[in-house]
């Protein structure tokens, strides 16, 4: 695959969640000039009773059932904001949620918005990231290919990748498709 090319982007997430997660470890994303290497990653499939498709297609959850590819944000307890990617097979409505990066691009903006000076808390947990990012629900539905959004696929193997159960959900909490550096200090929560 070459880095950045629209094809690689549409064949990587035109496949089931939990592969879509996996690979995306070491990608880096990059917002408007800020961004960073993904980190840690949690997959969601629409036959996931964690899963926002679940019980089928909402205003709320409509970009997931979307193009591959495209971005759903969604707002977590009325509070932070969450990116997510669309991904899977048919049926549609599978996402990966992006739970942290390992911040390298436009720090300064992001220490601003993020309100801190230590880099280790600018991107170190989905709504963390989403702020300091400037994401926010204007994003939803936006494909990743087209500005302001920039996801480059590593040019070699991925770093190491870490499995584990996903955080701060109800349903299905022992399923595990959370995946990440497990040495990286940038994570929302540290693998067992």
């Amino acid at each position: 695959m070459c880095p950045g090319s629209t094809p690689a982007l549409e064949g990587l997430f035109a496949r089931d969640p939990v592969t879509v997660a996996r690979d995306l470890v070491g990608t880096f994303l990059e917002v408007n000039g800020c961004g960073g290497t993904i980190v840690e990653t949690e997959a969601y499939r629409h036959d996931d009773p964690a899963s926002h498709s679940f019980r089928g297609q909402t205003n709320r959850n409509r970009s997931m059932f979307g193009p591959w590819g495209t971005v759903y944000v969604y707002r977590a307890y009325g509070v932070h904001w969450c990116l997510n990617f669309v991904c899977g097979s048919h049926p549609k409505g599978g996402a990966v949620l992006i739970r942290a990066i390992e911040p390298t691009m436009g720090l300064d903006r992001m220490k601003v918005r993020r309100r801190t000076k230590s880099v280790l808390q600018l991107c170190s947990g989905p709504g963390k990231l989403t702020e300091a990012l400037g994401i926010d629900g204007t994003f939803d539905g936006l494909p990743l290919k087209r500005s302001p959004l920039k996801l480059i696929l590593p040019r070699e193997t991925g770093p190491a990748v870490a499995t584990g159960c996903r955080i701060g959900i109800i349903q299905a909490r022992e399923v595990p498709w959370r995946f990440g550096v497990s040495d990286s200090p940038f994570l929302s929560r540290h693998f067992d």
